[in-house]
């Protein structure tokens, strides 16, 4: 096997998977996904001379299948309208075990998140669900570190008043939690 065939081989066995569940959690549909991913690492081949050694190589993967995933919905008005629809009704599984304690707060944050800008949210997933450093981010987005950090401050605090916005104030009850007054004063016992 020749050099260049066996480090594509290296960067496709370690990176598969990672790539392989960016296009997944952008994509409700398996076989776009896969296409996706297929053209990812077709791209690696094509440019194998350009692809970064180390830490480097997954960002780099990440933002040329950031740029694959683009194409796609640029070039199909179906998968545009499709993901538009996705975006607009994601919410959590409802058969998530309700006895997890962090549930209501999952749905409640992926709910505030769906409603940001497209571009926050893509700089919220790679960050917390990407797990990558804001000079990777850089690398994947297209842009310094620097501005990786303000855009994900900025981000950050879009959600936390999105989020703020489905929180009751404090000192505030709901209707449903209000005492039942039965015709008695509060202080008529």
């Amino acid at each position: 096997m020749d050099e260049e065939a066996d480090r594509f081989r290296r960067i496709y066995e370690a990176h598969y998977g990672a790539v392989s569940a960016y296009a997944r959690r952008r994509l409700t549909d398996g076989d776009l996904a896969q296409d996706a991913v297929s053209e990812t690492f077709l791209v690696a081949w094509r440019r194998l001379a350009d692809v970064p050694t180390g830490s480097d190589t997954l960002p780099w993967l990440y933002g040329v299948a950031r740029r694959v995933l683009a194409n796609q919905r640029r070039g199909n008005l179906r998968r545009a309208e499709l993901s538009s629809r996705i975006a607009r009704e994601w919410l959590p599984d409802r058969d998530v075990d309700a006895g997890v304690l962090f549930d209501d707060e999952r749905r409640t944050v992926l709910s505030a998140l769906v409603r940001l800008r497209s571009a926050d949210q893509e700089i919220l997933r790679l960050a917390v669900w990407e797990g990558l450093s804001h000079r990777q981010i850089g690398l994947v987005v297209g842009c310094s570190e620097a501005t990786v950090a303000v855009r994900l401050h900025r981000a950050r605090a879009r959600l936390t008043k999105e989020i703020a916005k489905g929180q009751p104030r404090a000192g505030h009850e709901s209707r449903s939690e209000a005492p039942e007054q039965h015709g008695k004063a509060p202080d008529d016992h």
